[in-house]
């Protein structure tokens, strides 16, 4: 599954008449030269941008190149008119980055906890990672908080939205997908475009990757093209549940009045279970075959799992709200924003009641 970021940006009038130390010091949370390579990274995709309409129509550029972004620009017309999702600028450029990654996440939990360690921004709100434009920066600040302890995790980032604050091109990163990951990342990124609710974002990933999945959905059906691969779908699924459910199992230990040291010896004991289910899924469900090896034989820990919470965690309350709305756009969106404005408390009681099978009323 890809990791997405989202990169607390800064308005380009700000950029242009605030000084950057003052912008910096609005977080009270980051170093200057964490601040530093944020924006020196922004400012260098930003220049990296070309038309895509300018590229499609050169031709001497590669004609693999040509036809993957002409075919992603019926995915970006797709969005607007079919989803209901921002007609802006928006993945109407293209950026060659000239490395697999855009960005590095670097996800951190206490040792027996799976609250994520989370990082606040004057956009973007707290978010529980923090992202870095190289990947030794990303590296170098992991091992710091290894060293304080901390369970940590680094994963690469093939694209991210700026919510909108800039025109967000389609990466090079983007183009090692297939054509449908790739649209189905566009109506993900867009979503965040479309409503962003500061300091949730178990919240802004569900929603995005709902939007995602139902515009993947739609988009298939109105060009007449099926899953480009329904085993492999299956197989996420079921993969992500299995990590799901070793969370709740986790978080049970967690809270549990067990010493430190049973917890330790439970958590390597979940870990366990986790790639004993793995291998058994492959071995009896999947015809041997192994998908997901190498994120399981790597190291394990609490913050290697987050990206699937944060991600997945209320997709099916989404489904819901929006089968209740009869699967209008509009409609969703109008009540996505009611539910961003209630309290957090509130607003987590409507989720659950939403995921249950419930009707959650809108006044």
């Amino acid at each position: 599954m890809p990791f997405r970021l989202l990169i607390p940006t800064l308005d380009r009038r700000l950029c242009r008449w605030v000084p950057c130390l003052a912008i910096w010091a609005l977080s009270g949370c980051s170093t200057v030269g964490y601040y530093g390579q944020l924006a020196d990274g922004q400012l260098r995709l930003l220049a990296a941008r070309e038309p895509v309409s300018e590229v499609v129509a050169d031709p001497a550029r590669d004609p693999v190149l040509r036809r993957r972004l002409e075919q992603s620009q019926e995915a970006r017309a797709f969005a607007s008119a079919a989803l209901g999702l921002p007609d802006n600028g928006s993945y109407r450029l293209y950026a060659d980055i000239h490395r697999p990654n855009v960005v590095w996440n670097v996800f951190a939990t206490p040792e027996l906890s799976l609250r994520p360690v989370t990082h606040c921004f004057p956009i973007a709100g707290c978010v529980a990672y923090r992202g870095y434009y190289g990947e030794a920066g990303a590296q170098g600040e992991a091992k710091r908080l290894k060293d304080e302890g901390m369970d940590v995790y680094v994963g690469g980032v093939e694209a991210y939205s700026t919510l909108g604050w800039f025109d967000d091109p389609i990466l090079s990163s983007m183009l090692r997908w297939g054509d449908q990951r790739l649209a189905e990342t566009i109506f993900h990124e867009l979503a965040h475009q479309k409503f962003y609710l500061p300091g949730d974002t178990a919240f802004n990933e569900s929603f995005a990757s709902f939007v995602e999945a139902e515009g993947g959905r739609r988009w298939r059906a109105a060009r007449g093209l099926a899953e480009e691969s329904p085993q492999l779908a299956g197989q996420r699924k079921r993969f992500t549940q299995l990590v799901l459910d070793t969370r709740k199992r986790l978080h049970k230990l967690y809270a549990s009045p067990l010493s430190d040291a049973e917890k330790r010896a439970g958590k390597a004991a979940e870990f366990e279970r986790l790639r004993r289910e793995y291998r058994e899924l492959c071995e009896h469900e999947w015809g041997g075959k192994a998908p997901f090896d190498n994120w399981v034989n790597g190291p394990l820990n609490n913050a290697k799992l987050l990206p699937f919470g944060l991600y997945d965690q209320w997709v099916p309350a989404f489904a819901a709200l929006f089968a209740q709305v009869g699967g209008n756009w509009p409609a969703f969106y109008a009540r996505v924003e009611k539910l961003g404005a209630m309290p957090p408390a509130q607003r987590t009681a409507a989720l659950e009641k939403l995921m249950a099978g419930g009707f959650v009323s809108f006044r």
